[in-house]
C-alpha cells in the first residue's frame, strides 16, 4: 500500500514537472506592438506591402482592419510568421468585430483562418489569392438560427486523410459549437509533421486528420510549388484577411520534438 502510494506520488510529480517544462517552452511570437517577425502578402500587391494598412498591431492585439477601404475587390491578404515549422503547437485567441467590408464575398462574413504548412510567402505570385496550405478555419455565428461550426479544415492546393480515407472536399466541418458575437475564442493547433494534426476550440478537440499531400490540379493555385501527391510535412504559419475585421491576441508557440 505504501509502495503504491509512493509510486503514484512519483508519477504525479513527474507529470507535474513535465507540464511545467512544456509551459516554460511556450513563447509569444507576436510582440503586441508592431509586426516585426511577420511578412504580409496581399493578392495584387508585392510581397511586404501592407495594403491599406490592413494588418495592425496595437495594445497586444494583431488586427485585420478595413477602415481605409471604400470597397473590397478581392484583396485577400495573409501575414506570415517568419519561421518554417514542422512539429509544434500554436495557441491564440480570436474574435470577429464590426461588419464585413462592402464588396466582401458572402462566405467571407465572420470568416478568417490559421493557415499552416504553407508555401513560403516569397514563392507566391503577385495575384496569388491563398497559399498552398492547410487551413484551420475560424468562423463566427451569423445569428440566422443555423449552426456554423468553427475549427473546420480547408485545403487550398492540398488533400488530407481522415479516418483512413483520402478526402478531396475543400472544407470539412468540425464538431465544434457555434460562437456568436464578439466573444474571444481560443484556438489551438497541434502539428506533428504529416503524422497527425489536431485542432482544438476552447480546449475541446474538434478535428483530427493526417497525411496532407499536394493537390497540383487545384486551378486556383498558380504555379503550384509541389508535384501532385507530394507529402507536406512542414511550412509556414499565416493569419488571414478575407474581408471581415478580426482581432488576434496571445499568439503562442510551443515547439515539439520530432522523431
Amino acid at each position: 500500500m505504501i509502495r503504491n502510494l509512493i509510486l503514484i506520488t512519483s508519477l504525479i510529480f513527474v507529470q507535474s514537472c513535465s507540464d511545467k517544462t512544456d509551459d516554460e517552452k511556450w513563447v509569444s511570437i507576436f510582440n503586441g506592438e508592431n509586426l516585426n517577425g511577420w511578412t504580409v502578402k496581399f493578392s495584387g500587391s508585392d510581397l511586404g506591402f501592407n495594403y491599406k494598412n490592413t494588418f495592425r498591431a496595437k495594445d497586444g492585439v494583431l488586427s485585420v482592419n478595413y477602415d481605409e477601404y471604400d470597397e473590397f475587390h478581392g484583396e485577400y491578404g495573409h501575414i506570415f510568421y517568419k519561421e518554417k515549422l514542422s512539429h509544434y503547437k500554436l495557441r491564440l485567441e480570436y474574435r470577429f468585430i464590426g461588419n464585413q467590408i462592402k464588396g466582401g464575398p458572402d462566405w467571407g462574413e465572420r470568416n478568417n483562418g490559421i493557415m499552416f504548412h504553407t508555401q513560403s510567402p516569397e514563392s507566391m505570385k503577385k495575384n496569388h489569392g491563398w497559399p498552398v496550405s492547410l487551413e484551420f478555419q475560424l468562423l463566427g455565428g451569423l445569428n440566422d438560427g443555423k449552426e456554423r461550426h468553427t475549427g473546420n479544415v480547408c485545403t487550398p492546393g492540398t488533400h488530407i486523410t481522415i479516418n483512413g480515407k483520402l478526402e478531396k472536399e475543400h472544407c470539412i466541418d468540425s464538431t465544434s459549437q457555434t460562437y456568436h458575437g464578439d466573444q474571444w475564442v481560443t484556438a489551438e493547433l497541434e502539428v506533428k509533421g504529416d503524422e497527425i494534426i489536431r485542432q482544438y476550440i476552447n480546449g475541446e478537440l474538434v478535428m483530427e486528420y493526417s497525411k496532407p499531400i499536394a493537390d497540383a490540379s487545384d486551378e486556383e493555385q498558380p504555379a503550384h510549388p509541389y508535384e501532385d501527391g507530394t507529402p507536406i510535412r512542414d511550412g509556414f504559419i499565416a493569419l488571414q484577411a478575407e474581408s471581415h475585421p478580426t482581432e488576434f491576441r496571445n499568439i503562442m508557440l510551443l515547439k515539439l520534438a520530432s522523431r
